[in-house]
């Protein structure tokens, strides 16, 4: 795998500025009028937001990080762009060619992408060694242009194409009604109060994704991956006939009396979504693996020594959260709000102290300013644009 910076293009805000009036003036017709190609071009961080790009051509564009709130982009070709973390809530891509996009970690919310072109895709470039060259948007440090895999290194005929990536966006209340969405990756994704009536998510990977509320009316859902996909949970949730608050409530007293009355809770694979809040509630020592906490209320929680392994936080409210010694092993955290949450160890003796797991948790986005973290077990924990600022990771235990 080689990098091939001369690929992506360089422009001053002025050209880009004058690309955008030339558009303006072909979409009305004027005289001066210039189709908009910005294939290839790095835009990343730009703001767009209440740009008119209907029916530009964008192939190859690098927009991650960009502003297109209330963007218009009906009919645009952004074939195998890199749009990452894009701001599009409420943008408009009717019709748009968004083959082998990557959208991971987009905000699309209450977006129009009806029939929008989701499916897979590859750039295929000549090269006179090689014979061609793919590419595929890669994670970056800096401003590398994309990866470049060549034929030779990948096996002639071996690099496929790349399918359309959303991992992690928020689509909620999206139109996606007719929309190509054969083999997309939807994993994590957030399509609350979404309209995917008569899309075409044929073998799509949907693992995680949020469901609620759905309107799937003549999609095609055929041979896709739903494992551990998020639906409306019950109005009440019952653990051997007794109704979740009713176990939640006899834990927080046996944790309250010290063991002397209440009685702790064991909770594996519970969906706490019907209580709507914890806030403030003292749940010290709750064994409840593999449990949702899906985008719930938790502010001021305590979670002492807790068992929450393999369990999902995904935009919930942890802020200042006592989690020390709690067991968070493989959780879901995207877009968790931990400021201030104590992750630090927990003493339970002169010598001995329980450290907070957090070992192969998934903390993209989430908010981790002002938390005590000391001595945390961040083994293969995944960081991705986490905010750290005035976090004390002092000791922490992770890969540098």
């Amino acid at each position: 795998m080689t990098a091939a910076p001369s690929i992506i293009r360089q422009l001053e805000d002025r050209d880009v500025v004058g690309a955008l009036l030339a558009h303006a003036r072909y979409l009305a017709g004027q005289r001066d009028a210039v189709r908009a190609n910005l294939s290839y071009c790095s835009l990343s961080d730009f703001n767009f937001e209440g740009v008119d790009l209907r029916q530009a051509e964008m192939t190859g564009v690098r927009l991650d990080g960009a502003i297109m709130t209330g963007a218009r982009l009906d009919g645009a070709v952004l074939f195998g762009g890199d749009l990452r973390n894009v701001d599009l809530r409420r943008a408009s891509l009717r019709g748009a060619d968004l083959r082998g996009v990557c959208l991971r970690g987009a905000n699309l919310a209450e977006a129009d992408l009806e029939g929008a072109d989701l499916r897979e895709g590859v750039i295929a470039l000549q090269d006179s060694q090689a014979g061609f060259r793919i590419l595929t948007p890669e994670a970056r440090d800096d401003d590398a242009s994309y990866a470049v895999v060549t034929a030779a290194a990948s096996g002639r005929g071996q690099a496929g194409p790349t399918r359309a990536d959303l991992s992690g966006a928020i689509l909620s209340g999206t139109i996606l009604r007719e929309a190509k969405m054969h083999r997309a990756v939807l994993e994590g994704a957030d399509l609350s109060g979404a309209d995917v009536s008569g899309a075409d998510l044929s073998q799509a990977s949907l693992r995680r994704a949020n469901l609620t509320g759905v309107s799937d009316f003549g999609a095609d859902l055929t041979g896709a991956d739903l494992d551990h996909v998020l639906r409306a949970p019950a109005p009440i949730f019952y653990i051997d006939d007794v109704p979740l608050h009713g176990v939640v409530k006899a834990h927080e007293a046996w944790c309250e009396s010290g063991g002397a009355g209440g009685k702790a809770a064991k909770l594996a694979e519970v969906d706490f979504r019907p209580m709507k809040s914890l806030k403030g509630r003292t749940l010290t020592a709750l064994n409840a693996p593999r449990s949702v906490f899906f985008q719930m209320d938790m502010e001021g929680v305590q979670l002492q020594g807790a068992d929450l392994r393999g369990c999902d936080f995904r935009g919930a409210n942890l802020r200042g959260a006592d989690l020390r010694g709690a067991k968070l092993k493989d959780a879901q955290l995207m877009r968790a709000d931990l400021r201030d949450a104590q992750l630090g160890p927990l003493a339970v003796g002169e010598a001995r102290m329980i450290r907070t797991d957090l070992s192969g948790a998934q903390l993209q986005w989430a908010d981790l300013r002002g938390a005590q973290a000391m001595r945390v077990r961040l083994l293969e924990a995944d960081l991705t644009h986490a905010m750290l600022a005035g976090a004390d990771l002092t000791l922490a235990e992770m890969e540098l």
